[in-house]
């Protein structure tokens, strides 16, 4: 009788079934985000955001507008068919300048974000790890009169000693960032360190690095990349504040807030200059806040 090899079928499955449950978990995922519409629409809202940013000198109808670019024959311009949303007080167009700007705004979050969430989330751990001693007090208490000054005092204070530009602009607004996520971790930390997982490692002789970073860490994830999402927002509306009072980029570089101001100083005549502006900023933020509530339900619906 022949005999049947089923190696092969065996070594086939075997590489299939990873694949198979790598995109039945992408399905069920997108199935508890999708269930709430609206984040959905918020979803639609930050990809649309993040194509014009990085496609901008592509898809804008005058991308020389962006720069040091003056025409003053066609300054204040209202919305029309050759200038979608009207031009400003040099005659550049509104529409290409917001797309443009979204460029800016997309980097302060992405950079601030990196910059602020990985010593908050490590000092949470630590001081959560270490509940009720010296080093959970000296931690907090220092996290404590961060928290206690308004963010947006806080940022203007460190970007009024700096020289103004987007870099400066972004340490300025991390400075004040990390402490949020220090708090976030350290009450989670400082609940789970009780648990009886993680005294059954300790109990096993686990080093505290591996009980910090593998026991308590995965259990705070969730709230982190919720809040990160709903953070993305705003980043981008602190971003928007400095440069209105000329603390951001610089012109000619565009940016939402610098142009919010430009426009306000020539309302309500020409009040293209702000309005459109203002909107971008607002669609902006309502984007990333959307699509940070569907990945919280998603997350939640996951863990119960």
């Amino acid at each position: 009788m022949a005999k049947v090899n089923n190696s092969g079928n065996s070594v086939s499955l075997a590489l299939q079934r990873p694949k198979s449950l790598f995109w039945e978990g992408v399905g069920r995922n997108w199935y508890k985000f999708s269930r709430n519409p609206l984040s959905v629409i918020g979803l639609i809202i930050v990809l649309g955001i993040i194509i014009c940013a990085i496609f901008a000198p592509w898809i804008t109808p005058y991308p020389e507008h962006a720069g040091p670019f003056v025409d003053y024959e066609n300054a204040g311009q209202p919305p029309s068919l050759k200038y979608l949303l009207g031009t400003d007080n040099f005659g550049r167009d509104l529409l290409s300048r917001i797309v443009f700007a979204f460029r800016g705004a997309l980097v302060m979050a992405i950079v601030v974000l990196a910059l602020a969430v990985p010593p908050g989330v490590l000092l949470g751990l630590i001081a959560g790890y270490f509940h009720n001693t010296w080093i959970d007090t000296v931690i907090m208490r220092i996290t404590d009169i961060f928290l206690g000054v308004p963010p947006l005092i806080l940022a203007l204070a460190i970007a009024s000693v700096l020289e103004p530009n987007l870099m400066n602009a972004m340490i300025a607004v991390t400075v004040m960032w990390w402490p949020w996520y220090t708090r976030l971790v350290y009450g989670m930390a400082s609940s789970v360190s009780n648990e009886y997982f993680v005294i059954a490692a300790e109990l096993t002789g686990a080093s505290r690095l591996h009980i910090i970073f593998k026991e308590i860490l995965p259990n705070c994830l969730s709230p982190i990349f919720t809040k990160m999402a709903l953070d993305v927002g705003w980043v981008i509306l602190i971003g928007a504040s400095l440069s209105f009072v000329g603390l951001g980029e610089q012109p000619p570089t565009p940016a939402l807030g610098q142009m919010v101001s430009d426009g306000a100083r020539y309302m309500p005549t020409f009040w293209w200059m702000t309005v459109f502006p203002a909107l971008a900023i607002v669609i902006a933020i309502l984007g990333f806040n959307l699509t940070g509530d569907g990945i919280r339900d998603m997350l939640e619906t996951r863990i119960g």
